[in-house]
């Protein structure tokens, strides 16, 4: 939720019941992390959590800074992506803070258990963004990885409204994660039509970015995309692509609505997605009409 995680969204996903994270390196500098930490506290005085995407990088940024001030903040829940978090885990730790480590293999949230994180994300393939390299759907990876999981444990990718919820929970998961779903609310910061472009877009308009440099990232089809696909298709190296995927021209098209101005992530989730509501209408909706499948079509099944 690079760019997307920003306080209105956060507080109202907090006020609704669910639990937000604001996203730490959507902010420059620590210092930056800490304002929003600040502002997201005084929207609502509910539980939210922070991300760290630990990522590679040529000239990283000051990871343990930015960690320190989500320790000082009072934050404490964190959502810890990318690389292994084990360098982190121990300052988290003594800050009771509760630790959650998203992944996109069953091989790599085992791994995060014996690390003695709190609990794990699993992202499907279906997810936006970076769904690994083994293309493994959540219908097999949700149950694979619950038959080796004994932490809580969050479904994520193609989740977007309450059959998915149901049906994450029947295959072993503690809950749902959604990304895609929540950037499609009132209260998201991206402009209006890059909502409007998700809510007319199918399961089929997205595009697998980065395969042959195996970092593969799941984004919006736009021309952007299909003409990264292509360069790297031909035996383009990165350095062909670069000023292609710049962030800086992803954060533009949330911000400006231009949606050719360069790649932004959506999910195959955006073929369910048929509205733009306020984030408490999103979150009684699923509760309700989980509950009505739970309590209705499927007891049906085991009843007289």
């Amino acid at each position: 939720m690079q760019w997307v995680g920003r306080p209105p969204l956060v507080a109202a996903v907090a006020e609704a019941g669910a639990l937000g994270f604001l996203t730490a390196l959507t902010q420059p500098t620590p210092d930056d992390l800490a304002k929003e930490i600040a502002r997201t506290h005084e929207l609502t005085g509910k539980p939210f959590g922070v991300n760290l995407t630990i990522l590679p990088s040529i000239n990283p940024p000051p990871y343990a800074e930015y960690r320190d001030v989500i320790i000082d903040s009072g934050v404490r829940i964190v959502e810890t992506a990318g690389f292994n978090p084990a360098d982190h885990l121990p300052a988290f730790r003594a800050a009771g803070i509760k630790v959650l480590h998203k992944c996109t293999s069953v091989r790599h949230a085992v791994k995060a258990q014996r690390l003695s994180v709190d609990g794990v994300g699993i992202d499907g393939f279906e997810c936006a963004g970076h769904p690994g390299e083994d293309d493994i759907p959540g219908l097999v990876l949700i149950p694979a990885a619950a038959d080796k999981i004994t932490v809580p444990m969050l479904a994520s990718g193609g989740f977007g409204d309450a059959r998915g919820l149901v049906a994450a929970l029947a295959l072993g998961a503690d809950g749902i994660n959604m990304g895609t779903r929540f950037l499609c609310t009132a209260e998201s910061p991206v402009h209006q039509r890059v909502k409007q472009r998700i809510v007319e877009a199918s399961e089929r308009d997205t595009d697998l970015i980065f395969r042959p440099l195996r970092n593969t990232a799941r984004v919006a089809s736009n021309s952007v995309s299909r003409n990264v696909v292509g360069i790297l298709d031909d035996g383009g190296t990165f350095d062909d692509v670069r000023a292609l995927v710049a962030g800086a021209q992803g954060r533009r098209v949330f911000e400006e609505g231009d949606l050719e101005l360069g790649i932004w992530t959506a999910g195959l989730v955006q073929g369910i997605i048929t509205d733009i509501p306020t984030v408490a209408e999103l979150v009684r909706r699923i509760v309700a009409e989980a509950e009505e499948l739970i309590t209705g079509r499927l007891t049906a099944i085991t009843g007289p």
